[in-house]
């Protein structure tokens, strides 16, 4: 590395962990992303802090959770006032760009004081209602609507490519963020490139969880594998570009997504439920300070991103960002690490979770619009990721799982009280009928204690 690094942020929208082929996936949808996670660094358990647009993008640009940006569900604007990734890099010399979706304020085109300290700027707040695949609309600084040529996940690639072309002689960070693989509202569809729905229908792979509850999947899945497939292709190109002009010792390049999709499995419509197909993603970065790094399997979530993107360009992390960078855990996988990762729910359903190496455990309130939490929680799902890692199996409520449950509530109100400032009380779930479960809780509750599950460097 011959100056300070060039940091690139290749986000996308909706994405699932499990539409790569680092993470099962049949399909050879995301050569260049298995690429960068076999020879960079790949967060293998990477998730969101809130399985929501706005929510998840306040904390990735933050640091912060959802109840300490104050947007906590969407429509509610990032305060200009906090420290954000943008304004970190600007006010340490260098160059910000952001190209694409926002969604942090409350209008378009976006007013110069709501885009987060980002300096160059061509970007929608609303990029689902103002674009469409085949046509891309994106504002610049000056309030001016350009109408770019292309399917618009290569539309914004060559947008990005020309901003990294013109800034390649002074350290820059460039802020990407695609719509896809999320629906076109106004459609309810996932409108891939022409041609790609009819070639991935003829080899389909359907996820367990979509082939067991059915959903919108069905009909659904061919076209947002298609929109995988080509941002993959856009990753591969970017990358290429960054080759091109001699880059490739200077830059790094961090792949992740906002949340996932479960295709109306869990409620109806896409996110917002605590399931591993919405706050799970993919994550991998690649660069100084990344090539090599291995896998990571500590529970990494988004309020990570911006304190280790912070950190690997050599500058000061505010205080006020409550994630941590991951780089000590590239140094040393045995470095201390939270043992679980926190989500927040906020919009549709009221809602906490954690999840740790092995368990996934829930909590949900009648919803109210204006609350970011509640009072009063009720349990709602406990999940053995390690035999049921889709999560079809709720064991909530059963006898040979008290013990872990009695754990795991514990942990959750111990995150409510240090995230939020709140004590609230959980209502434990009724005792229901084990079925088939038999299993020793004294047995379950020494492994979950053991070194198996740990720091969060095991499990899937």
């Amino acid at each position: 590395m011959t100056k300070r690094p060039n940091v690139i942020v290749f986000f996308t929208d909706q994405q699932r962990f499990d539409t790569t082929g680092v993470h099962g996936n049949p399909m050879g949808l995301t050569p260049n992303f298995d690429r960068i996670a076999q020879m960079g660094t790949h967060v293998a358990n990477a998730f969101t802090c809130q399985p929501l647009c706005g929510p998840s993008r306040a904390a990735l640009q933050t640091g912060r959770y959802a109840t300490a940006t104050g947007v906590f569900r969407n429509e509610i604007n990032l305060d200009p006032q906090i420290p954000t990734l943008g304004r970190v890099f600007a006010e340490n010399g260098y160059r910000t760009g952001y190209i694409g979706k926002w969604h942090l304020a409350g209008e378009d085109p976006v007013p110069p004081g709501m885009r987060g300290g980002y300096e160059e700027w061509l970007a929608a707040n609303h990029l689902e209602f103002v674009s469409d695949a085949y046509d891309t609309r994106l504002t610049d600084g000056d309030g001016v609507e350009h109408r770019l040529p292309g399917y618009r996940v290569d539309a914004m690639t060559d947008a990005a490519i020309r901003y990294i072309d013109a800034h390649k002689e002074e350290p820059f960070l460039l802020f990407v963020s695609f719509l896809e693989p999320h629906h076109q509202n106004h459609t309810d569809d996932y409108p891939a490139p022409t041609g790609y729905r009819e070639e991935l229908q003829k080899r389909l792979w359907t996820p367990p969880d979509l082939q067991t509850l059915q959903g919108t999947s069905s009909w659904h899945l061919p076209g947002y594998y298609g929109m995988v497939k080509r941002l993959d292709e856009a990753l591969g190109r970017l990358l290429d570009a960054v080759k091109s002009l001699g880059l490739e010792d200077d830059t790094i390049v961090l792949f992740t997504s906002d949340h996932g999709c479960h295709f109306k499995t869990r409620n109806d419509e896409y996110k917002r439920s605590c399931h591993e197909s919405s706050i799970r993603v993919p994550m991998a970065l690649t660069g100084p300070g990344f090539d090599g790094g291995g896998r990571v399997r500590a529970l990494v979530n988004n309020t990570d991103i911006a304190p280790t993107l912070i950190e690997a360009a050599g500058l000061a992390v505010p205080e006020s960002m409550q994630g941590r960078s991951i780089l000590p855990l590239l140094r040393d996988p045995k470095s201390e690490w939270r043992e679980e990762t926190f989500v927040q729910i906020s919009e549709t359903e009221t809602g906490r979770a954690i999840r740790t190496a092995r368990w996934k455990y829930a909590v949900t309130a009648p919803y109210d619009a204006g609350q970011s939490g509640a009072a009063v929680y009720e349990e709602k799902a406990l999940y053995d990721l390690e035999n049921d890692p889709y999560e079809l199996v709720n064991l909530i409520g059963m006898p040979a799982f008290a013990a872990v449950t009695d754990d795991l509530r514990a942990r959750l109100l111990g995150w409510i009280s240090t995230i939020e400032g709140k004590k609230p009380t959980i209502a434990p779930h009724p005792e229901q009928y084990q079925r088939q479960h038999r299993l020793n809780p004294r047995e379950l509750l020494d492994d979950y204690r053991s070194g198996q599950v740990g720091r969060g460097h095991g499990g899937a």
